[in-house]
């Protein structure tokens, strides 16, 4: 007990002096610094990873914990948290009242169908995530007209059939235009999509404006298969990939609206548009 005892200054001493270092190191922070340790920076700044407040893309981008974030503070982020109703209702409420996508297209309809497509709006970082759902949107509001659309206006009296495909062979009396939130259309893309998501699309191809669920994941697989390979070269690719008939001069004017949208979706979500905007 009595080497306790004499050690008890000693200690002490060693204490004050911690406590006086960190007193020391604290005033030689920045007061904001200092202050945002546990997060509690004012509500127009970031808190960064390392737990500072600021403004910048080293305390809003990656591993920003809270504030106005540029990236998801737990990385890409799911993609419910990210497509919020009020992003979602945004869109659809846009669309008239007597719309048939008006009370077809659902924001629950479309988180059921990303189930089945787990590895969209993930890219790897909460930017690039960002936008390709910011862009998969751009072109879901441009071809339904903010999901006023099931069904191509007119398009039961086009011929989308493709008599050379043998894989994917044509049904008599049945029409492959253009259903969904893309606008699934042709024999040889009602075929798979519907082997990829257990519906018959070649025999039943109605479905796909009948079910909301089976809709999106039309988009979904169309998305996956078709676009997300370009998403990384630009918007202006995706737009080549959806409808390359716009592109060049096609139809400058549908090409400019989806870039509008695309524009539009990325500041809603917080993110900047890169470069090749346009086809």
């Amino acid at each position: 007990m009595s080497k306790l005892l004499s050690g008890a200054p000693k200690m002490r001493s060693n204490i004050l002096l911690t406590i006086t270092l960190a007193i020391v190191l604290a005033g030689a922070l920045p007061r904001n610094a200092v202050e945002a340790q546990n997060c509690g920076c004012a509500a127009n700044l970031c808190c960064s990873q390392f737990g500072y407040c600021g403004t910048t893309i080293e305390y809003c981008g990656t591993g920003c914990r809270q504030g106005p974030c540029i990236a998801s503070p737990s990385g890409s982020g799911s993609v419910a948290d990210i497509v919020t109703p009020g992003f979602f209702n945004g869109i659809i409420n846009q669309a008239p009242a007597g719309c048939a996508g008006k009370s077809f297209y659902t924001r629950n309809a479309f988180l059921s169908a990303v189930n089945s497509y787990s590895q969209f709006g993930k890219l790897g970082s909460a930017e690039a995530s960002k936008r390709e759902i910011a862009a998969f949107f751009a072109h879901v509001t441009h071809e339904t007209g903010h999901f006023c659309y099931t069904e191509e206006i007119n398009g039961a009296s086009l011929n989308y059939c493709d008599a050379n495909n043998r894989e994917y062979p044509c049904v008599p009396g049945k029409k492959y235009h253009g259903r969904g939130p893309i606008q699934l259309s042709w024999n040889y893309n009602y075929g798979p999509a519907g082997k990829s998501n257990s519906f018959d699309g070649l025999n039943d191809p109605d479905i796909v404006s009948r079910d909301a669920v089976v809709s999106f994941k039309t988009a979904l697989w169309f998305w996956m298969n078709r676009v997300r390979p370009v998403v990384s070269q630009g918007f202006g690719a995706t737009i080549r990939a959806i409808n390359g008939n716009e592109c060049n001069g096609g139809n400058s004017g549908a090409v400019q609206a989806r870039v509008r949208y695309y524009r539009d979706y990325c500041g809603q979500l917080g993110v900047s548009t890169e470069n090749n905007l346009s086809c």
